[in-house]
């Protein structure tokens, strides 16, 4: 079994968490802005990029995977059905249920949003120096596995 402790030379883990999560809350906090170009509420943003990059699914998998309860999932998502950007279609699997799919405009609109967030980001590397460009580029791939390894944690604090 790993230890949670660590080793000698190891940063404390604490440390780096702190820093991590600090650092994850201003850039999404700097990103807010650029987010707002979409036109959408963040609730909205958020459940639209669900349906659009991992693809249709039953309204209560979308509200699981958004954290939030089935009603409150129901009116956002009437909110994107409104405004063109989801549909509702009948679930292959079950005849009764209905699966939430972005619309071609909500593809087009997720799309171009996350574009504006890539190249905010980018930018803001480039004004970065060359060493740190390279290690940032060098953790990106581990920020996924971290991310990974909270959801598979759950909400309980290791």
């Amino acid at each position: 079994m790993a230890s949670s402790k660590p080793e000698r030379g190891e940063p404390e883990l604490a440390a780096v968490a702190s820093t991590l999560n600090s650092g994850a809350i201003h850039l999404l906090r700097s990103l807010a802005a650029v987010d707002r170009l979409a036109g959408l509420t963040p609730a909205r943003l958020s459940a639209l990029s669900v349906i659009v990059f991992a693809g249709p699914r039953p309204l209560g998998a979308l509200a699981a995977a958004e954290g939030v309860a089935g009603p409150t999932m129901t009116r956002i998502v009437d909110g994107l059905v409104a405004a063109g950007l989801a549909e509702r279609r009948p679930d292959p699997s079950d005849g009764r249920a209905a699966v939430i799919a972005a619309t071609p405009a909500g593809e087009m609109l997720m799309r171009q949003a996350a574009g504006r967030r890539i190249a905010t980001i980018a930018g803001a590397i480039a004004e970065l120096p060359v060493a740190d460009r390279r290690r940032l580029a060098a953790a990106a791939d581990l920020l996924d596995r971290l991310a990974m390894g909270v959801r598979a944690a759950g909400t309980e604090p290791g």
